[in-house]
């Protein structure tokens, strides 16, 4: 008796995305996170430039958005870390796959080196929301394009190589097991609340309606954005971003 092979997911391409690599694991959540990640620091350069040092409303709305940018930012890396890389790790030394961990060892450098332009630009919009102070904006600004920049080149080395070990090495079962143990625990009911309309914001019409379509637990998400969450969360859109 023979069986039909289970189809392998069409990659997802999103804007700005750098490489899609095709395999057994569907890696949707993954870049649709990273959609978000430069979607926000795009704006975030935006905004910084053109928000005024004394506008008392705009800066404490910036300071509140960048918490949630870099608490997600934070949870990713974080599950990347202790339940993805490690994983992986050990499936390229049992292939004997000297490149690949050059890769991996890699992906663990680069998150270190963003943590701390992550955390002097937290800095920086915490100084302009308590009071207008022309050298911190600017100071910001360059803080901000080198983070972009930066978080920008990680990302894609990670689409581009990390992401192909995944879908040579890893299984779905082997994916959904990271998923259910390092990243969605980490996620408070309260934080879905903010992380639902964030993740989906923005995203193209056309990808969004495919990944409603093939994917029952995002269609129940979006669904839960579009009636409860989406305008809330766009009237803060509007608050923080009114300069970008």
């Amino acid at each position: 008796m023979t069986t039909t092979p289970a189809a392998r997911p069409v990659p997802l391409l999103l804007p700005g995305q750098a490489a899609a690599p095709e395999g057994p694991v569907d890696l949707t959540t993954m870049y649709l996170m990273h959609h978000a990640f430069r979607r926000d620091l795009a704006a975030f350069a935006r905004a910084v430039t053109g928000t005024p040092a004394a506008d008392r409303r705009a800066w404490p709305a910036l300071r509140e958005r960048w918490a949630l940018f870099s608490l997600v930012l934070h949870h990713h890396h974080e599950g990347e870390d202790a339940g993805l890389w490690p994983v992986l790790l050990e499936r390229v030394d049992a292939a004997g796959d000297a490149a690949g961990r050059a890769t991996l060892e890699a992906m663990a450098a680069e998150h270190a080196e963003i943590d701390p332009l992550l955390a002097a630009c937290e800095a920086g919009f915490d100084r302009l929301a308590q009071g207008a102070d022309e050298d911190a904006r600017a100071a910001l600004e360059v803080r901000v394009v080198a983070a972009r920049e930066r978080l920008g080149a990680h990302l894609g080395h990670e689409e581009r190589d990390a992401l192909a070990l995944v879908q040579a090495h890893l299984t779905p079962a082997d994916w959904e097991r990271a998923e259910e143990k390092h990243f969605k625990p980490a996620y408070k009911p309260r934080d879905l609340l903010r992380v639902v309309p964030w993740v989906l914001h923005e995203v193209p019409e056309p990808q969004l309606r495919r990944i409603v379509a093939d994917h029952a637990e995002l269609r129940r998400l979006a669904a839960v954005r579009r009636l409860f969450l989406r305008r809330r969360f766009e009237r803060r859109e509007r608050r923080a971003f009114a300069h970008a």
